[in-house]
């Protein structure tokens, strides 16, 4: 390997030039008057900062209160969700509380028919199962029915209502009642792909 005399020179002056910038480079990092300037003037600055920090933190944890009664109210009102394990199980449920509510008027209710609905999506984050039930009922009969479902502790309600001519002689009328109780979002069927 051949060394010019150019190469040398520049080899002698990094070898001079190198350690100097090193030695600088090292006692100014290591200065702390010169990275954090003059102690007086920070003092100011650290105190707003630390206001800043200290309102912050209160934020959070009213923050946080809000957010666990707003948990613990959504829990209170869930508790009236159709609680099952599939969509037919739910639907299965609203059909039962139908029944009972029905066996407790006076003179029961007896249904004619059952019609199970579909399975919708209700809002974001729940579903809604669909029960028609018909029946002939008298129109204190139909609105105490209707009453008592609204007392039930289950998230149930009409959903359709359609009440045929009124028969003359007994005085009363056909009814289809179509209502829906609230279940969880997982109840619902998956949604296919398109062009699954």
């Amino acid at each position: 390997m051949n060394v010019t005399e150019r190469d040398r020179r520049f080899l002698i002056a990094l070898a001079v030039i190198a350690p100097a910038l090193l030695i600088y480079r090292f006692t100014a990092a290591s200065d702390p008057s010169a990275a954090a300037g003059n102690p007086g003037e920070r003092i100011p600055i650290e105190e707003r900062r630390l206001a800043k920090l200290r309102q912050i933190a209160a934020a959070e944890s009213g923050k946080e209160q809000i957010l666990s009664q707003v948990n613990a109210e959504l829990a209170s009102r869930e508790k009236g969700l159709i609680n099952a394990d599939s969509a037919p199980q739910a639907q299965a449920q609203v059909v039962q509380i139908l029944r009972q509510v029905g066996r407790a008027q006076s003179p029961p209710l007896e249904f004619r028919g059952v019609e199970i609905g579909q399975v919708h999506p209700f809002g974001d984050n729940y579903g809604e199962v669909l029960v028609t039930v018909m029946f002939d009922a008298q129109i204190e009969q139909l609105v105490q029915f209707m009453a008592d479902l609204t007392a039930q502790k289950e998230l149930v309600a009409t959903n359709e209502i359609r009440i045929g001519q009124a028969h003359p002689k007994q005085k009363s009328m056909p009814v289809r009642l179509t209502i829906s109780g609230l279940v969880k979002k997982s109840l619902l069927p998956a949604k296919k792909a398109p062009g699954a």
